[in-house]
């Protein structure tokens, strides 16, 4: 799903507002998780998830078409954990 289908499947949840509107506050999350980041804080919606960052140390590793040892500089990364709500809905298993 990307995020003009996102948009797509929230409107169809909340008719009364529009697309625009929605994709405003899709954005505005997104920017808001990106900033919160960047400070080093984390974003925690309870049921849902975590967002975070970790850091990744320096490696080598290998060029695939030479073969050559690179090396990989150390780096943050944002993470993402699943709160239990979020697990349970994608494993639920559908009754017959």
């Amino acid at each position: 799903m990307n995020k003009s289908e996102l948009i797509d499947a929230i409107a169809a949840k909340v008719p009364d507002v529009s697309k625009r509107a929605i994709g405003d506050v899709v954005g505005a999350f997104t920017e808001s998780v990106s900033d919160a980041l960047k400070k080093g804080d984390s974003v925690t919606l309870v049921g849902f998830g975590a967002f975070k960052t970790g850091k990744r140390e320096a490696r080598t590793g290998r060029n695939p078409r030479t073969g050559a040892e690179i090396k990989i500089p150390a780096a943050v990364v944002p993470k993402f954990s699943p709160g239990q709500g979020l697990k349970d809905a994608v494993n639920k298993t559908k009754k017959k």
